[in-house]
C-alpha cells in the first residue's frame, strides 16, 4: 500500500516536470475580450521582430494612485506582458520616481498634476506617467498619459488606448536603421524659425531636419531639384513671397518624385498686431501663385476668412489699476477652435485646434483620395476679402441666423496619384520631366500660423498654450501626427485609431450610495455568517437534547 501510494506521488512530481516544460515550450496566450485589447497588431509585431539585443523598459508608475490610475499602471504591465512574450529580449520593470524627479525633468519628462480623492478631500498630487526605453546605447521616452481628454476617466481611456502606439513608435525609433529627413522650405518669407521652434524641437527628436532655401541659385535649378530630391518631406510654413513658375516646377518634381509635402497656407493678409493698435483693419487677399498648383492636386485654397462662433479666446486690456494694465478675456470668432475628426490616426484623441484667420479649402472632382482633418462648427460663416476686421465686434449681438455656413474644410489629406501641374504646359526650365507620380501623400492647412508657438522675453513657448489666456490646445500633437502619418510605410500611425471599451466606476453613485454598499460587502456577510452559526448552534443542540 505505500510503495503504490510513492508510486502516485513520483507520477505525480514526474507529470508537473513534463507539464513545466511542455507549457515553456509551446506557451501562448488567448485574448478572450471583445475588443480584443490584450492582442498586438501585426504591425507591432513586425517591430518586435526587429529587437535582438536586450531592450530594457523602466516605467515610473510606481508609487500609491487612486484606483482609477491604478488601471493604467495595469493596463501598461499587461500590455508590457505580450511584448515580453513575443520577444524575451524585452525586459521592464516599474520604478518610484520619487527622489528622481530632477533627473526625470532633465532627460525631458514632465511631471503631471493630478487631483486626488480621500473620503470627500481633494487634493493634489505630483507623478511622473512616462516610460523610458534603452536599446543598444540609444534612449527614447513614452509619454504615457497626456492631457487632450476633457476629464479624468475621457484622459485614462485615451491613455491606454495610446498605449500600444506609444510603444511601438518609441521602439522602432530605437531599432530603425534610418531616419527620414525633413526639409523646412525657405527663401518665401516663411515663418522664422524662432517661431516654429517648439514644433521643429520635437520634430527633431525622431527625424533628421533641415532648413532649404529654394530661390538661393536659380542659374543651376536642376541641381536645386536633384538636392530637393534627398528629403522625404517638405514643410512650406506660412510663405508671404509669391512663388516664381521655376519654383513651382521645382515643388512639383518633388511631388511627382514622391516626395510628402505639409502645406500651411494663409490666403489672407490678416494679422493681429494691426488690430490692437488700431482696433480695426482692412484684411486683403495674399496672392501666392499657387492655387493652379494645388488645383492640379485636387484643392483649392480660397481667399476668403472664416468666421466661428466656437472660437478661442484673446486676452484685451480693458483699463488700468494704478500703474497695472487690466486684461479681459473674449471669445474672438477669426480664431477658429476646431476639434480634429476623431476617426483618423491624425486627429484621434487630440485637443480643439487653434486657428488664426483661416480660409475655406474646396475640393475637387478628381481621382484623389481625400479625407478631411479639421474642419469649422455648424455655427460658422464665410467672410469675403477684402473685408474690414474690428475688435468691436466682439461687443456686438450677435446675428445666429447669419452663421449657417458650417463645416467649412480648414484642413485635408490627399492621397493617390497625382499629376503634374506641368503636364500639358510650358516648363521654366529643362528637366527630366514627371507627368505623375506613383502612390503618394499630402496636407493641406489654410491657416500658417497653426505652427507658430508665441514668443514671450524673446524665448519661443510652448505652441500648445496660449500665453496670456492659458488656454491649452492640441496644435502640436495635431502637426506632429501629420507627420508622422506622412512618413509613415508601415502603417504605426493607424495603432492610434484604436478604441477600447473600458468601463469606469461611476464616482458619483458610489459617494451617494457609499454606506449602502459598505454594508452589503462588510455589514452583511458578517451578519450572514453569525445567523448560520446560530443556526447550525440551535440545530446541533437540538439534535443532541432528543
Amino acid at each position: 500500500m505505500k510503495m503504490s501510494k510513492l508510486k502516485h506521488i513520483i507520477l505525480l512530481i514526474i507529470g508537473f516536470v513534463l507539464l513545466n516544460i511542455f507549457s515553456d515550450k509551446f506557451y501562448t496566450r488567448w485574448d478572450l475580450t471583445a475588443d480584443k485589447r490584450f492582442s498586438l497588431s501585426q504591425t507591432t509585431e513586425q517591430v518586435l521582430d526587429k529587437v535582438d539585443k536586450n531592450l530594457l523598459i523602466k516605467v515610473y508608475l510606481n508609487g500609491d494612485f487612486p484606483l482609477d490610475f491604478k488601471r493604467l499602471q495595469l493596463a501598461v504591465k499587461q500590455h508590457l506582458e505580450e511584448l515580453k512574450s513575443k520577444n524575451n529580449s524585452i525586459h521592464y520593470t516599474f520604478i518610484n520616481p520619487q527622489g528622481k524627479e530632477q533627473v526625470l525633468i532633465d532627460k525631458g519628462m514632465q511631471a503631471s498634476q493630478l487631483t486626488v480623492e480621500k473620503n470627500g478631500v481633494l487634493s493634489e498630487q505630483i507623478f511622473f506617467p512616462w516610460a523610458e526605453i534603452t536599446y543598444d546605447h540609444k534612449t527614447g521616452i513614452v509619454n504615457l498619459l497626456d492631457d487632450s481628454g476633457s476629464d479624468q476617466e475621457s484622459t485614462l481611456q485615451n491613455a491606454i488606448e495610446n498605449l500600444e502606439y506609444g510603444f511601438s513608435e518609441a521602439i522602432s525609433n530605437l531599432v530603425g536603421k534610418k531616419k527620414n529627413s525633413i526639409a523646412v522650405l525657405k527663401g518665401n518669407q516663411e515663418l522664422d524659425d524662432i517661431y516654429l521652434y517648439d514644433f521643429l524641437n520635437e520634430l527633431g527628436k525622431k527625424y533628421r531636419l533641415a532648413p532649404f532655401t529654394l530661390d538661393k541659385d536659380f542659374s543651376k535649378p536642376q541641381e536645386l531639384q536633384e538636392d530637393i530630391s534627398k528629403y522625404d518631406l517638405l514643410i512650406i510654413a506660412k510663405p508671404q513671397k509669391v512663388f516664381s513658375e521655376s519654383e513651382k516646377l521645382i515643388l512639383d518634381q518633388f511631388i511627382m518624385n514622391g516626395g510628402k509635402t505639409l502645406w500651411m497656407i494663409d490666403h489672407v493678409f490678416a494679422e493681429m498686431d494691426s488690430l490692437r493698435t488700431n482696433g480695426e483693419a482692412l484684411f486683403l487677399n495674399r496672392e501666392l501663385n499657387l492655387t493652379d498648383l494645388l488645383f492640379s492636386y485636387g484643392v483649392r485654397i480660397n481667399h476668403n476668412l472664416i468666421e466661428d462662433l466656437y472660437g478661442s479666446k484673446i486676452a484685451l486690456a480693458t483699463g488700468k489699476v494704478g500703474d497695472k494694465t487690466q486684461f479681459s478675456q473674449y471669445v474672438w470668432a477669426y480664431y477658429p477652435l476646431a476639434t480634429p475628426e476623431p476617426n483618423n490616426p491624425i486627429g484621434k484623441n487630440v485637443a480643439p485646434i487653434n486657428l488664426k484667420f483661416p480660409s475655406s479649402i474646396d475640393t475637387l472632382n478628381n481621382d484623389i483620395q481625400k479625407t478631411v482633418l479639421i474642419k469649422s462648427s455648424k455655427l460658422s460663416k464665410i467672410v469675403g476679402l477684402p473685408s474690414i476686421v474690428s475688435l468691436s465686434s466682439i461687443a456686438e449681438n450677435v446675428d445666429f441666423e447669419a452663421y449657417k455656413d458650417g463645416g467649412q474644410i480648414m484642413s485635408v489629406l490627399l492621397e493617390g496619384n497625382f499629376q503634374s501641374a506641368y503636364k500639358n504646359r510650358t516648363k521654366a526650365f529643362e528637366t527630366d520631366f514627371i507627368p505623375s507620380s506613383k502612390p503618394n501623400k499630402m496636407i493641406i492647412i489654410s491657416d500658417g500660423d497653426i505652427a507658430a508657438n508665441q514668443i514671450q522675453d524673446g524665448q519661443p513657448t510652448s505652441l500648445n498654450t496660449d500665453i496670456w489666456t492659458g488656454q491649452r490646445f492640441g496644435n502640436k500633437d495635431f502637426l506632429l501626427n501629420t507627420v508622422d502619418y506622412l512618413l509613415d510605410e508601415t502603417g504605426l500611425i493607424n495603432l492610434r485609431s484604436r478604441s477600447l471599451d473600458i468601463p469606469f466606476l461611476n464616482k458619483e453613485k458610489i459617494a451617494n450610495e457609499r454606506y449602502k454598499w459598505q454594508f452589503i460587502n462588510i455589514i452583511l456577510p458578517l451578519l450572514l455568517l453569525l445567523l448560520f452559526s446560530l443556526t447550525y448552534t440551535y440545530l446541533r443542540k437540538r439534535k443532541y437534547q432528543s
